[in-house]
């Protein structure tokens, strides 16, 4: 077992996330008769499951679903990622298409301050697509409904 201290350590996520990511019950402790928390050893590769995870772009809600999925709560193996990362392929190509058509409509656009209104790619002529919802609808991923 190890200490919150040990695990921040090892792993390298601060002692405020682990405790985050024990409230929202991504990973979890024993507690000691003093009330301290103890980790088991493989709590260090459910962090690493859980931070690759994000920094592909996942949010936790989604890490938090992907855990759900393993019984007993058990530790992600090679082959639950190769799993999971599959189920994401199709969320993660239409980011990756999004940020594709932003980079390419956004290269004479300085940050909507608009100084290039004749030729913005991303203008809302008349608010003419109020209909397509809240936000920035031309820059959403094609999935969804955007361009």
């Amino acid at each position: 077992m190890l200490t919150i201290g040990q695990v921040a350590e090892r792993s390298g996520v601060p002692h405020t996330a682990l405790r985050f990511y024990e409230e929202r019950g991504l990973i979890s402790s024993d507690r000691t008769a003093g009330n301290q928390r103890r980790y088991p050893r493989h709590v260090l590769r459910r962090l690493a499951f859980i931070r690759t995870a994000q920094r592909v772009g996942l949010s936790l809600e989604d890490v938090h679903a992907a855990l759900a999925t393993l019984p007993d709560n058990r530790t992600p193996t090679k082959s639950d990622w190769s799993r999971l990362s599959a189920s994401w392929q199709v969320e993660l190509d239409a980011r990756i298409d999004a940020l594709r058509r932003l980079r390419d409509r956004l290269t004479s656009c300085i940050g909507c301050g608009c100084l290039s209104l004749r030729s913005c790619t991303l203008q809302n002529f008349d608010d003419e697509q109020a209909a397509d919802g809240p936000g920035a609808p031309k820059l959403k991923p094609a999935v969804e409904g955007g361009t």
